[in-house]
C-alpha cells in the first residue's frame, strides 16, 4: 500500500511540475504590437542592454550596433557588440525563414541551429551558443524572447542555462533607426 501512494505522490508531483514549464510562443497569438522580424530587423537598429549573473548582480553593460537585410525569405543580421569594460565582438547571423512564423538561424559561435518561432507580439529563439568565459569556452543555451513595443522598439530577454540550471539573463532593448 505504502508503494501505491509513493508512486501516486510522484506522479502528481510530475504532473504539477509538467503545468510549470513557462510560456509557449502561442500565449502571444494576436497580442498588439505584432512582431514582424523581417521588418524589424530590416536596416539599421541600437540596442543597450546588461548581463545579470543568478543572484541578480549586473556583470556587464553593452551596447550593440546591428544591421539587417533581407532578400525573400533568407536575412542577415550584422552585430557589433560595444561592452563597456572596452571589449568589441562581431557576429554575423544567417536567417531563414523557413514556414510561416518559423525561423532558422546560424552563426558562427551558435552550435547547430538557432530555432525561432513568432506568435503576435512575440518571437522565441532556441540555441546553443559557444561562449568564452576566462579562457575557456561553454556551450551555453539560450532562451530568447523578443517582445514587440510601440514606436520601434523591442525588448529581448534571454535565458542563460547550462546543464538546465539558469547561470545569468540578458535583458537587451533595441531600436529601430532611420536609414542612412
Amino acid at each position: 500500500m505504502r508503494r501505491f501512494i509513493t508512486i501516486g505522490l510522484l506522479l502528481e508531483v510530475m504532473i504539477m511540475l509538467g503545468g510549470c514549464t513557462g510560456p509557449s510562443v502561442k500565449d502571444y497569438a494576436g497580442k498588439e504590437p505584432e512582431m514582424k522580424f523581417e521588418e524589424f530587423f530590416n536596416g539599421p537598429i541600437k540596442a543597450w542592454g546588461i548581463v545579470q549573473d543568478r543572484n541578480g548582480k549586473v556583470v556587464q553593460q553593452l551596447d550593440i550596433d546591428l544591421y539587417g537585410a533581407w532578400q525573400g525569405d533568407k536575412g542577415t543580421l550584422d552585430e557589433k557588440f560595444h561592452y563597456y569594460d572596452g571589449k568589441e565582438m562581431t557576429r554575423q547571423w544567417q536567417i531563414t525563414k523557413v514556414g510561416p512564423n518559423k525561423y532558422i538561424g546560424t552563426a558562427a559561435d551558435i552550435k547547430g541551429e538557432a530555432k525561432g518561432e513568432s506568435q503576435g507580439g512575440a518571437i522565441r529563439w532556441n540555441y546553443v551558443m559557444k561562449l568564452e568565459v576566462g579562457g575557456t569556452t561553454y556551450d551555453v543555451t539560450f532562451d530568447d524572447w523578443m517582445y514587440a513595443m510601440n514606436d520601434g522598439v523591442v525588448v529581448n530577454r534571454s535565458y542563460l542555462k547550462k546543464f538546465g540550471i539558469r547561470m545569468a539573463e540578458l535583458s537587451l532593448f533595441m531600436q529601430k533607426q532611420p536609414a542612412k
